[in-house]
């Protein structure tokens, strides 16, 4: 069974002054995942960042709260961080396995903070994941222009700690991809 798990879209990541590359169609793109995840029945589980109250990442402010124009139905698993490996004090491993899945399909943001740190512990925890290539989105750094972070984190991540599909390819009554 699979799980599909969004990181960290959130307003300030999305509508914050370092707005994600391209956000128009990846929250599209999110948007349609969750369309087919919710048809299918797969589990839908949202991940937010926060930090400590009175801090910009305090969990009852404006800016961590989840994206307003995520296609969500309210019975979906929301759950915090404080670090940006999700799996890292919090109860996501437990849930994984309380579900019976056995593959999750991660998306969201920001591919080199969240994204990437996550994927690489599920490897290590030994979660089977597949990283939706087109819906994991961030913004330019003065280093490198999100385009070149997003395609390097693809290579990376997609040699040797996880599968890669896009949103329009995954299917999930399909088999798992590995």
């Amino acid at each position: 069974m699979h799980a599909l798990l969004i990181l960290d879209f959130q307003v300030g990541l999305f509508h914050g002054p370092h707005a994600p590359w391209q956000g128009a169609a990846l929250l599209d793109r999110i948007n349609r995942l969750l369309a087919k995840a919710h048809a299918a029945e797969v589990p839908v589980l949202l991940a937010r960042h926060v930090g400590p109250a009175g801090s910009p990442l305090d969990p009852a402010g404006t800016l961590t709260q989840l994206l307003p124009e995520l296609a969500l139905r309210g019975d979906e698993w929301v759950f915090e961080k404080q670090r940006p490996n999700a799996f890292h004090a919090t109860a996501l491993l437990e849930h994984l396995q309380g579900l019976g899945a056995s593959q999750l399909l991660v998306a969201g943001m920001k591919t080199q903070v969240c994204v990437d740190s996550t994927c690489r512990a599920a490897r290590d925890l030994g979660v089977e994941v597949l990283l939706v290539a087109d819906a994991h989105g961030c913004c330019d750094t003065p280093e490198l222009p999100a385009e070149r972070i997003i395609a390097h984190h693809n290579a990376t991540l997609g040699t040797a700690f996880c599968g890669l599909v896009t949103a329009d390819a995954w299917c999930p009554e399909g088999p798992d991809i590995r």
